[in-house]
């Protein structure tokens, strides 16, 4: 498998997966503005979307969407338990869960990478995030993960997101329960070896 990233995009939460899954795969940077890689060759014509995360599989076939490419790498390993099994309650709540963090945490951090959004236009944003912080926080104040207990790929997504905060001088000490899970899931190895890779 290939997986097509940026640096600090969303690409960064099936990236972790994949290292948490110990599935063998192989990173290929997008250049996220001229939408090319590092030897001039067209990103569109592997997602003609033009963003990342994309996947390539073996096979050929492309998945984007970091929603869905989180579920397809976790059901690959079902015995790792990163996703409860497919028709199950909780997978339903896991994908709940996948499509807040996708509309409304990603989306509502996005918005701040535009540099006309300044004035009362940010503040109007910022007061519609801060109220989806606020059911994060309702969560995370009683429990270590999204779905309770344990780990899931939609952890993983929530973590990447809640990164972008520091880039728009958000900062999650205003909220414990988030910061804690910041730290909870930052000292997880794969999440480490991982933003070393997209380091490098």
């Amino acid at each position: 498998m290939k997986l097509y990233f940026f640096p600090n995009a969303c690409s960064l939460a099936p990236h972790i997966v994949l290292r948490e899954l110990a599935l063998p795969f192989e990173l290929v940077q997008v250049n996220n503005q001229a939408k090319t890689f590092a030897d001039g060759e067209d990103f569109l014509q592997i997602n003609p979307k033009g963003y990342v995360a994309a996947l390539q599989l073996d096979n050929g076939q492309v998945l984007t969407e970091a929603s869905a490419i989180l579920q397809y790498l976790a059901d690959l390993k079902p015995a790792a338990n990163l996703a409860p099994a497919n028709g199950s309650w909780e997978r339903v709540r896991l994908q709940e869960w996948l499509n807040f963090i996708a509309s409304e945490i990603h989306g509502g951090l996005a918005i701040f990478f535009n540099g006309a959004i300044q004035g009362e236009v940010r503040a109007m944003f910022l007061a519609t995030l801060y109220k989806r912080f606020a059911i994060l926080v309702q969560t995370l104040e009683g429990q270590d993960y999204l779905l309770g207990a344990r780990y899931s790929v939609a952890d993983a997504y929530l973590f990447v997101v809640l990164r972008w905060a520091g880039f728009h001088d958000i900062d999650l000490q205003q909220w414990p329960a988030l910061a804690a899970f910041q730290q909870r899931v930052g000292e997880r190895q794969d999440v480490i070896e991982a933003l070393a890779a997209e380091a490098a």
